[in-house]
């Protein structure tokens, strides 16, 4: 089997980072200063970094601000071609996981050079070689495109996000821990190949949180390691070609909140996931004290009912979050998922992470 995968000129994780771009990419990108660049984000980070974009734009010749509305499908390639008709050279992106998503899928169709910098660490979209976009009505759907060809991020940008955020990317990150046993039943089902360096490193990336003992979030160590992870488990999914590293029952059960209830509840997507890890380990028949040990010991909100998430929706979105994916094979295909069973688990998830 012969793999092709690119990885990224550099991953930097510094304190004032964002005010380097020309000088940290110049061994590999010489004159990108004097490329034009156009930097993507949105509104309401426009208004809270307006003075960190201003000095980004001022590093750059030719500097443009692109401020996206939505992160879909359309954007993506509208942005693509607004790229290519004015002969940009630089994508920057510059956000959370929405924003970055969309820089990636615009840069992959543009075939521009894509720089990330992330603003918080909720997910591992500032490394993956996926994009997740709306498409038609509220569904979403995963597209393959480019990793980013650096990756730079900010401690005191990242300090400045909210703790929840930072909570979200270590869900994220545990999520791995559900997902890499579902990509193996689907290769003992015969519907999927496993990369074994691309699994060795996903799990690589779920075990540094798992058994970290540096638990103060805001620490720039912490940031360094969420960082690490969240890469790792990006470029894990550029091996193997698919996000099957990072992805399984616990995502469809996510994609299912996000799609069939998003007018009911808005949980963000880490903490989802590591709230359908809990269930999904269970399904698999895992170690469930483990998973329950580092969801307890981060202080992971995943209790549903803290998400407004009731036992209709929650017994609702894992009865279709298999539809979600149809064409991805999960320990949920051979999981009763009857109400009564589900119903049950809801009410011991509300009682072992009570707020």
């Amino acid at each position: 089997m012969h793999n092709s995968f690119r990885l990224p000129y550099h991953l930097v994780v510094e304190e004032g980072i964002f005010d380097k771009i020309p000088d940290v990419m110049k061994d590999v990108l010489p004159r990108l200063s004097e490329q034009k660049m156009i930097l993507v984000t949105e509104e309401n980070l426009k208004s809270i970094f307006h003075d960190q974009i201003a000095r980004i734009q001022a590093d750059f010749k030719y500097p443009e601000l692109y401020l996206i509305q939505a992160a879909t499908y359309d954007a993506a390639v509208s942005l693509a071609k607004y790229i290519t008709m004015n002969d940009i050279k630089l994508v920057v992106g510059f956000g959370g996981g929405t924003v970055l998503d969309l820089a990636k899928f615009a840069a992959f169709v543009s075939k521009t050079t894509l720089i990330s910098l992330p603003t918080t660490l909720s997910n591992d979209s500032l490394a993956s070689p996926v994009a997740v976009l709306g498409t038609e009505g509220k569904a979403r759907k995963t597209f393959r495109c480019t990793i980013p060809h650096a990756i730079l991020v900010d401690v005191n940008t990242i300090v400045s996000a909210p703790e929840r955020q930072l909570l979200a990317g270590v869900g994220d990150t545990i999520s791995k821990y559900t997902a890499l046993v579902d990509w193996k039943k689907a290769y003992d089902k015969g519907q999927e190949k496993v990369d074994d360096f691309a699994y060795m490193i996903s799990k690589m990336a779920f075990n540094s949180i798992a058994y970290n003992d540096m638990k103060e979030l805001k620490s720039k160590d912490f940031i360094k390691r969420l960082t690490q992870a969240l890469v790792m488990g990006g470029l894990a999914m550029e091996i193997a070609g698919s996000s099957r590293p990072s992805s399984g029952s616990e995502h469809l059960f996510c994609h299912a909140l996000e799609e069939l209830y998003g007018d009911y509840v808005q949980v963000p997507h880490g903490i989802a996931v590591a709230m359908g890890s809990y269930c999904a380990c269970k399904f698999q028949n895992r170690n469930v004290p483990k998973i329950t040990r580092i969801i307890k010991e981060y202080g992971l909100p995943v209790c549903p009912s803290s998400w407004k998430i009731t036992e209709d929706i929650f017994i609702g979105a894992w009865q279709q979050a298999p539809a979600t994916r149809a064409d991805r094979y999960t320990v949920l295909n051979e999981t009763d998922l009857s109400e009564d069973m589900l119903r049950k688990l809801y009410y011991e998830m509300e009682e072992v992470f009570v707020d």
